[in-house]
């Protein structure tokens, strides 16, 4: 067969030697696992996800990722949690980055549920989650030995030098004595999906080894409008049985790390920045 980039996904992609190659990549990757293609296209921002059918017919889903440091190791991190409370992980192509995952219903996420019990689920998650971190996984001393150098030469001008600072000062004071679990960056409501065999199951991790307290901030611009930002970060902490200062000063220097990266004109840059300003203590 001959696959087409959807144009909602080719729109804007900065990467067109990715996009060039991504029919073939898809193609042998269909031939090599003896998929047959069984629905229309999705995508996200940075993959194609087919809908495929086995060769015994059992219905699962093609993905293909672009090449980034933050999805490399999200086979891995499914291999480790082996469908406890995330999608089930089938077969993995490292050089193709595909994966070929069980199929879920894309339809139905925690993003429509009332906001109480989608957090609820998402703390459960936390818990259940917890592993170990694997050998080659980044590491969040990395991360944040990186930030502590790149804050203040990426910053011109786009957020207060004093708020950067303040960021800076707790890289270098939560990186190096950060743990060892296994976090999942990108652990958010449109990133729970309903199941078949469990209620919910997280898809599209982003694996970093480190303090489970680090990946609480997509929680927050998420559903941004609809609780306050404090409260919510509370009841996910307790719930989750995580530590309210640490929570607080990771949350506090990811959002300025997304506001850098987003800048203050666009939503999840402004919304960073509110986040930021909440959280901001003593520097």
């Amino acid at each position: 067969m001959s696959l087409t980039v959807p144009e909602s996904l080719a729109a804007g992609f900065e990467d067109q030697d990715w996009l060039a190659r991504l029919p073939a990549l898809a193609e042998s990757c269909l031939t090599n696992w003896d998929l047959t293609v069984d629905g229309e296209p999705m995508h996200g921002a940075c993959a194609l996800v087919l809908p495929v059918r086995r060769a015994g017919g059992e219905p699962a889903v093609l993905k293909v990722t672009w090449p980034h440091e933050e999805a490399e190791h999200e086979a891995l991190a499914l291999s480790i949690w082996d469908g406890a409370s995330s999608v089930r992980l089938l077969a993995h192509d490292p050089g193709a980055w595909a994966l070929l995952l069980e199929r879920l219903d894309p339809a139905v996420t925690l993003e429509s549920e009332p906001l109480p019990e989608a957090l609820a689920v998402l703390a459960g998650m936390i818990r259940r989650l917890d592993r170990p971190a694997p050998a080659g996984v980044r590491h969040l001393r990395d991360v944040a030995a990186r930030w502590v150098r790149e804050f203040p030469a990426e910053n011109d001008g786009l957020v207060p030098d004093d708020v950067v600072a303040q960021a800076v000062a707790y890289c270098r004071e939560l990186g190096p004595t950060a743990g060892n679990h296994l976090v999942n960056e990108d652990l958010h409501f449109q990133n729970v999906l309903r199941g078949e065999r469990a209620p919910w199951l997280v898809i599209d991790p982003k694996p970093v080894a480190g303090d489970r307290e680090f990946g609480l901030c997509q929680l927050l611009w998420n559903r941004f409008e609809e609780a306050t930002l404090l409260a919510r970060l509370a009841v996910v902490v307790d719930m989750a049985g995580l530590d309210r200062e640490l929570a607080r000063k990771w949350t506090f220097v990811r959002a300025v790390d997304n506001w850098l990266y987003a800048g203050p004109d666009h939503w999840l840059g402004d919304r960073c920045a509110r986040i930021a300003g909440v959280l901001a203590g003593p520097g």
